[in-house]
């Protein structure tokens, strides 16, 4: 009789286990209650399983948090999930959701760098971002270049123009560092491969001349024509005479118009009244830009005005430049 009543025993709790392996295998596989659009879902730094699963459970994804826990547990995961920011798309189940959480896969953001703007321009950028945690608030250049590690550079045209992406979370000094790192890495592969013979001793030379150059000109197009320009002028000692740098060394001042008393004052930027390069960059230079100041187009052309739509007309003499002015700029 006792054999019997142990045999029954055991035989309701094999049907139990088999039912219980079976509801939570179910229970996996099944697909979580998301949104047809699915949601971006945030999982705080510190948060334990125990945690995430109740709080699945409570906005209703899933129907049971134990089970989601027994899931981690049984497949070694539990300890291992990662905080950030994920997307959940419709069709996720909950064993994907936990791998997903493990792989730390978490939502990307991103941030674009554009050619052509200022240091100042890239920290309105920056500070305008939700998803980067703001730590710069009240320090100047110099103590940013100091928290990033260079407390003696300046930082403009330091920064390469690109887009990046990162999580959210991602503080703004370490953004600065990767868009720092990947210039100072563009700059030198290129400085390496430069052609000979050119008038630039270093390859911050090179930085400050194509931060001009991007400054003249939206068209890729005309980059290594006017690269061509300022380092025949460079090598022949002549004023770059180049209006972006006046404008730069204005400042604040500026208001849309060069007026002539701007181009005879005095400032280190003023490439109309002082011989060679600028102090620093005048902007944060492409990697276009800065390729065309290494690999310069060929020619004779020593200068070059706007034509309006948005080209340039180039010419060997002043004479021919002053026929070109007179056809594209006094006839405005």
């Amino acid at each position: 009789m006792l054999h019997r009543l142990l045999g029954i025993i055991v035989l309701i709790g094999s049907f139990a286990v088999a039912w219980f392996l079976m509801t939570l295998n179910d229970f996996s596989e099944m697909p979580l209650a998301l949104p047809e659009t699915g949601l971006i879902y945030e999982l705080p730094a510190g948060s334990s399983l125990s945690a995430v699963a109740k709080d699945l459970e409570k906005q209703g994804y899933i129907k049971s948090a134990l089970y989601f826990q027994l899931i981690a547990r049984w497949d070694g995961q539990a300890g291992k999930i990662k905080a950030g920011e994920y997307q959940l798309d419709p069709g996720l189940t909950p064993r994907s959701l936990i791998d997903l959480f493990v792989a730390g896969k978490v939502k990307s953001h991103a941030l674009t760098i554009v050619e052509g703007w200022t240091f100042r321009e890239l920290l309105v950028a920056i500070k305008g971002h939700k998803s980067l945690k703001q730590t710069l608030e009240g320090l100047n250049d110099q103590e940013i270049m100091a928290r990033l590690g260079y407390p003696e550079t300046d930082p403009e045209g330091r920064f390469l123009p690109d887009t990046y992406h990162f999580p959210k979370g991602t503080t703004d000094i370490d953004f600065l560092k990767r868009a720092y790192n990947a210039m100072e890495q563009y700059l030198n592969n290129e400085w390496a491969k430069r052609e000979t013979g050119l008038p630039l001793k270093t390859p911050y030379d090179a930085l400050i001349l194509a931060s001009i150059v991007e400054k003249e000109t939206g068209q890729e197009t005309e980059r290594p024509e006017i690269a061509g320009v300022f380092i025949r002028r460079l090598k022949k000692g002549m004023l770059l005479q180049t209006d972006p740098t006046v404008i730069y060394g204005m400042g604040e001042r500026y208001k849309g118009n060069i007026r002539r008393r701007d181009l005879r004052e005095d400032t280190p930027y003023n490439t109309y009244v002082h011989k060679g390069l600028t102090p620093t960059p005048i902007s944060l230079p492409g990697a276009h830009a800065i390729h065309s100041v290494l690999h310069p187009g060929k020619g004779n052309s020593l200068y070059f005005v706007a034509k309006g739509d948005g080209y340039h007309q180039f010419s060997a003499t002043l004479t021919e430049h002053n026929s070109a002015v007179k056809k594209y700029q006094l006839k405005r």
